[in-house]
């Protein structure tokens, strides 16, 4: 069974790994109470959705990209649930956490209410995984918290680059038309096709778990919010190297969507860090090669 107030297309789902998440799915109230939220939205309470299996080392939290959810992770997730506890969360103004008005839908809220909900649900030190722009946020709560991450892993990681490509259109009317035109059906299947390696990968379950998110209440408004915000801003290399965690960066071979440049330079300005290269694989290598991603970060385990 599905929570209720997932989207009804839900039941369009096909795939085993895609069904298993989406059943998995729970959600909780969680307050946000750190900085860079004001007093009137700290007394806020954001059910916040999240998956979490698996038992044993020190928890894994997983990071979605952008305008993505859970479900992002319904390959990987099961298969490190395997050998370990893993959590996997949707970030505020994301996938199925509801979107309050009046909240800042901005970078520092991300992080802040990521920080709450470490604090309320796992309180430990974590393994944190990012994925794309899933990457810059999880820098960016390594930065500011390290006491909450022990290591950390980049796939694929946005955050050398600042603000969103839709920035220069969010201004009325074009806002509204901007994420409409994000919205449709056509322009997510050019994404998807463009993001994958292997076209045989993109399937009618994969377009469905990638825009089931978008039929949640107030999607435009809290997108129009954070594109609007700036999203993240590029990290220097000098904050980079503040990064003392071990760092494992995987990444694509064949990136069509930030390429591959930012791979080495990534690996050049964090410190304890290891570069691999996930072979036949485009930006999303946890989709495309779940097996072999989730062997390297069981491995990086410490």
């Amino acid at each position: 069974m599905f929570l209720s107030f997932l989207p009804a297309a839900v039941g369009q789902l096909t795939e085993p790994t895609s069904i298993a998440l989406a059943q998995n799915i729970q959600s909780q109230a969680i307050p946000l109470v750190a900085k860079g939220i004001s007093n009137d939205a700290a007394k806020e309470l954001v059910n916040t959705t999240y998956v979490h299996q698996g038992q044993g080392g020190t928890p894994i939290l997983l990071i979605h990209g952008f305008d993505s959810s859970v479900l992002e992770y319904r390959r990987l997730l099961p298969l490190l649930a395997e050998k370990n506890e893993v959590w996997a969360v949707d970030l505020l103004g994301f996938g199925f956490t509801d979107r309050l008005p009046g909240i800042a839908y901005s970078s520092q809220a991300i992080k802040a209410h990521l920080y709450s909900f470490w604090q309320n649900l796992i309180n430990q030190p974590v393994i944190l995984v990012g994925a794309s722009m899933g990457g810059a946020a999880a820098i960016d709560f390594t930065l500011t918290y390290p006491e909450a991450v022990k290591q950390l892993v980049l796939m694929d990681s946005a955050g050398l680059k600042g603000n969103s490509p839709l920035s220069k259109y969010i201004f009325p009317p074009l806002d509204y038309w901007a994420t409409e035109f994000l919205r449709n059906p056509k322009v997510r299947d050019r994404i998807c096709r463009t993001a994958y390696k292997n076209p045989n990968l993109i399937s009618q379950d994969a377009l469905c778990c990638g825009e089931l998110h978008l039929q949640m209440p107030n999607w435009t408004q809290a997108l129009i919010a954070f594109t609007k915000s700036g999203g993240y801003s590029a990290f220097k290399f000098p904050q980079l190297a503040k990064i003392e965690q071990p760092t494992l960066i995987l990444w694509g071979d064949s990136d069509k969507i930030l390429g591959t440049g930012d791979a080495p330079k990534f690996a050049k300005a964090i410190p304890k860090s290891k570069l691999i290269w996930i072979k036949d694989c485009g930006h999303i290598p946890h989709l495309e090669q779940p097996q072999i991603v989730a062997q390297h970060i069981l491995e990086f385990r410490n």
